[in-house]
């Protein structure tokens, strides 16, 4: 059992190799899980998502990434806050939930609350960013349960799956905002 932060489902526990990257591959891959993600598009190999794991536990200064294991030490997603601005306080968030029976039940809304409470009371931020492709409606409607607020929209902003896709943008600030 690793330690990590809890909330009422969930815990964001630290990256480990030999814990959680099968589970990555598996989920990157899956095209699936990655349907509306802003990414996971190519095939990730598994040279290229060890290099990205040794990156996050190394240099937590820019990114933070966390698994997300439910409180029974189940691994079922990821979560990140990334480009952190320490001068300006704010970071882009993303959020994977891999496991596809734990979606829509509220565990990436869960790890989302997780997430923020770190960003603000441990890393002393001041506002989060995310961008979800209009078509990813549980991405949408979790960041919104979980605090996030619809600031603007980019038309045509990505090239996904045969077109190019809006895209929502969203900020959750630390004083309510």
């Amino acid at each position: 059992m690793l330690p990590g932060w809890t909330g009422e489902k969930v815990k964001l526990v630290p990256l480990e190799k030999e814990r959680h990257l099968e589970n990555a591959l598996r989920w990157l891959n899956d095209p699936e899980v990655t349907q509306w993600t802003l990414g996971g598009d190519f095939p990730l190999t598994r040279l290229a998502e060890e290099e990205w794991f040794d990156r996050m536990m190394r240099h937590p200064d820019r990114d933070v990434a966390f698994a997300i294991e439910t409180l029974e030490d189940e691994h079922i997603g990821f979560t990140g806050i990334h480009q952190i601005s320490w001068r300006h306080g704010t970071g882009i968030t993303g959020t994977l939930i891999g496991r596809k029976d734990y979606w829509g039940k509220g565990y990436g809304t869960d790890a989302v609350r997780v997430r923020t409470r770190y960003a603000f009371e441990v890393l002393g931020l001041r506002m989060l960013l995310s961008e979800v492709l209009v078509e990813n409606h549980a991405s949408l409607k979790m960041l919104l349960k979980a605090g996030y607020r619809e600031v603007g929209r980019i038309p045509r902003r990505y090239w996904k799956r045969g077109a190019y896709r809006d895209v929502i943008l969203l900020v959750c600030e630390r004083d309510g905002g």
